[in-house]
């Protein structure tokens, strides 16, 4: 077995931690938590998280889709600027939404405010508003937040099918809207699949959205048990709960990936004549875009910079200052540690084919569709026995208890964001590799170089772009991490996340507009490589 493969089932190791700390402790804390869970709290949680999931997931995907149609299929007045706007809803965390809407259409909400000075109303039965605050008004709200994950991968699977077929289909007399539904459909529902599986994942990472809706999943209730009630064997055992189902997500989700892969092999791609809409229906092809854009996007980002205008003093506070400082340094520390463990990976399984590695490989990269709750709590647990066996150790030869040394400290934090993120920055330095040819790799052999120099001198140069692309996607998510932020953070340290997060939930929402646009601006560069990267192929 090569020494790169060795190194990277070593490193690998640690990374299998939070997950085997998960089952190990949900199986022998206090067995008696078990039915009371069963019998109460899990039913509830249980239920709510499923008709959430499904309500974003049925709410992306005709969103999502839709959009994907409209912009794929047709030419109209100003497309080629909102097919990539389409995508803005992505830099902004949903936890932003959603306190931006709560707190704008609340009863007690200026608009609703707006609503009774107008019509002269006093009391709530004089007039009927939706909640806001409730199972439908998350729905809602986070399917305009999530609606691009399904819009990216319906649109990219609309563009790659076999094109050609949809002009034939014209030419027999198909109507855009009956060739949709009868050929490119059932070809794209792998694809479909892919993005509904990343809008539920993100739905049981969130536990901020919830939080501010009222919404009581089972993510949220692992956060309560661990922080509120400081039961840490239940919350184990609800994590182990949501672990079960968020491992049948990615193996259905890997599994659509290889049909989608498939499909994609068999068929090939023309160019395609988009129809031309004018008059009113290039209008009603305009309002079905901007109307997601607008209320993902656009709205919330108006909503904070009215507030940030009249707070702009008490937003740049030095609490601010400081949660940005320690958001930057954590993300950098996140970003070397993915970088550097991504590069061993990657260059291990291009000098391997070992099956072994592979597995390693993909179980140190599972961290990304763990919730955050779920890692936090994953983290937590091992950190605690080594503090306790340091403690140990420490009073026994030295008569000194140093207390809590890594868990509730920096160092969780950066491990648990390196085990979230490494599968992002694994994927960059994958991609870059696989453009770098074998016969560099054996023209380096011949002259006698060996693996890490050829690795230093050939390959790592020219995966500076895929690095440089790796590190902002790893920096911009570590700058918005709020889960396993809230979990693992030391006591009184605060992230930009986090002291949004607080800061809205004690109702200070004008003073969090500041601290909240810094991370949607922030949000807004991974975004732009998106844009740049994504072809639009298609005869105008």
């Amino acid at each position: 077995m090569a020494k790169s493969t060795v190194v990277a089932v070593i490193l690998a190791l640690p990374l299998a931690l939070p997950i085997l700390a998960i089952i190990a402790l949900a199986f022998t804390a206090d067995a008696s938590a078990w039915p009371k869970l069963l019998s109460g709290v899990l039913p509830a949680m249980t239920l709510e998280t499923v008709l959430y999931c499904a309500g974003v997931s049925v709410g992306t995907l005709v969103v999502g889709t839709s959009l994907a149609f409209v912009i794929t299929m047709f030419r109209f007045p100003g497309r080629n600027m909102l097919k990539w706007l389409a995508i803005l809803p992505l830099a902004v965390p949903g936890y932003i939404t959603a306190f931006a809407y709560v707190d704008t259409f609340s009863y007690a909400g200026s608009f609703q405010v707006m609503l009774r000075q107008t019509f002269g109303w006093t009391q709530p039965g004089d007039y009927h508003f939706p909640e806001i605050r409730s199972l439908g008004g998350a729905i809602f709200v986070m399917t305009a937040a999530l609606y691009p994950y399904v819009y990216m991968s319906a649109r990219a699977a609309f563009i790659k099918h076999s094109l050609s077929q949809i002009d034939a289909a014209r030419t027999l007399g198909r109507n855009p809207w009956r060739a949709f539904v009868e050929i490119t459909l059932p070809q794209t529902r792998p694809a479909l699949a892919i993005g509904v599986s990343l809008v539920v994942m993100e739905c049981l990472n969130d536990i901020g959205a919830v939080g501010f809706f009222g919404v009581n999943t089972l993510t949220y209730g692992i956060y309560t048990l661990w922080l509120g009630q400081g039961n840490l064997g239940a919350a184990a055992q609800l994590a182990l709960v949501l672990l079960t189902a968020v491992i049948a997500l990615i193996l259905f989700e890997q599994m659509m990936r290889q049909r989608d892969e498939l499909s994609r092999a068999a068929k090939g791609s023309a160019m395609l004549e988009r129809r031309k809409l004018t008059g009113w229906q290039g209008l009603a092809a305009v309002l079905v875009t901007v109307a997601p854009i607008f209320a993902g996007f656009a709205l919330p980002v108006l909503l904070l910079v009215g507030y940030a205008q009249h707070h702009w003093d008490s937003g740049l506070s030095a609490n601010f200052l400081q949660a940005a400082s320690n958001s930057v340094v954590l993300a950098l520390l996140a970003c070397l540690g993915t970088l550097t463990l991504a590069l061993v990976f990657g260059y291990a399984n291009r000098r391997s084919q070992s099956p072994v590695l592979a597995s390693a490989t993909g179980f140190a990269g599972l961290g990304y569709a763990l919730p955050g709750t779920v890692l936090g709590i994953g983290v937590l647990v091992p950190l605690a026995h080594i503090d306790r066996l340091i403690n140990a150790v420490s009073v026994a030869v030295f008569n000194w208890q140093p207390g809590l040394i890594l868990s509730g400290s920096i160092a969780a934090l950066v491990f648990a964001y390196v085990a979230r993120f490494l599968a992002i920055a694994l994927g960059s330095v994958e991609a870059g590799l696989l453009k770098v040819s074998p016969s560099l790799d054996e023209a380096a052999r011949s002259l006698g170089r060996k693996p890490f120099t050829a690795f230093r001198d050939i390959h790592l140069p020219l995966l500076r772009p895929s690095l440089l692309t790796a590190a902002l996607l790893v920096f911009v998510d570590a700058m918005k991490e709020l889960p396993a932020t809230l979990m693992l953070r030391p006591f009184d340290f605060d992230t930009l996340a986090t002291h949004v997060f607080s800061l809205a939930s004690l109702g200070q929402i004008e003073d969090s507009a500041v601290p909240a646009l810094t991370i949607i601006a922030v949000g807004l560069l991974p975004v732009a490589i998106l844009t740049r990267n994504v072809r639009d192929p298609g005869r105008v």
